[in-house]
């Protein structure tokens, strides 16, 4: 029997089309008339709260303040007094990673970017203008998650049929785990095994094949928008080229 093993993974922007799932984003901001915005991104990244005036008016001589979960205090400016030069009061959780856009503040731009993004920062913020008449709040629901990339191995081998492992550790949001072959067929599994610790997900999903092929571990995360898979390349007891 001959086997070779080769893995590579990437995100969802990246899938060939015999791995390719389901069509998903990440750092999509949802929302219309009847809803708060929805905005979810995966960990590690930087998102943009949106807060703009209808009225697009100048807003540099004016007072805004975002707070996250009607407590914790994001960002403060107050006619051209903020966190970031010189103002205290600002939460710890976001000190050195959160600017507005200070161009834009002429046109009723208050919006404001979070960098480097922690599953902590998901929570439900505030951008209010106390002092305007009629008082103006906007509000957004920040999702970030966790999104491990899946672990692949050998589990046992024959010269007929490869027992293969796929492990997804540590997901803030619970993902959906699958094998996929080159065609992008979803393979018959074994029962996932799943826990849950200190609110992260753990997966181990399990499965057989009895042929040579390049086989992905998909694991989606509805949630947030997310996919990310790893390769592996088995080859199964075949004869060797003349």
């Amino acid at each position: 029997m001959m086997f070779n093993l080769q893995m590579s993974s990437t995100n969802m922007k990246l899938l060939p089309l015999a791995c390719l799932c389901l069509l998903t984003r990440s750092g999509t901001t949802l929302a219309d008339e009847q809803s708060p915005v929805i905005i979810e991104v995966k960990e590690d990244s930087d998102v943009i709260l949106p807060c703009f005036l209808s009225t697009k008016e100048n807003i540099e001589y004016k007072l805004f303040d975002w707070k996250k979960d009607g407590q914790k205090e994001v960002f403060l400016y107050e006619a051209g007094t903020h966190y970031n030069n010189g103002r205290p009061g600002q939460d710890e959780q976001f000190k050195g990673r959160v600017s507005h856009f200070p161009d834009e503040l002429k046109y009723g731009n208050a919006s404001i970017i979070i960098r480097n993004t922690k599953v902590t920062d998901s929570g439900n913020y505030t951008c209010d203008f106390p002092l305007l008449q009629p008082r103006q709040i906007f509000n957004i629901q920040l999702v970030v998650g966790a999104s491990p990339e899946p672990s692949v191995k050998i589990l046992y081998q024959t010269k007929d049929w490869v027992l293969l492992q796929c492990e997804v550790l540590g997901a803030s949001s619970k993902p959906t785990v699958e094998w996929q072959d080159s065609a992008g067929n979803k393979l018959p599994a074994e029962e996932p095994q799943v826990s849950e610790r200190g609110g992260s997900f753990y997966i181990i999903l399990q499965t057989t094949v009895m042929k040579t092929d390049r086989y992905c571990c998909v694991a989606t995360q509805e949630e947030i928008r997310h996919q990310i898979y790893t390769e592996i390349y088995v080859k199964v007891n075949e004869p060797p080229q003349l």
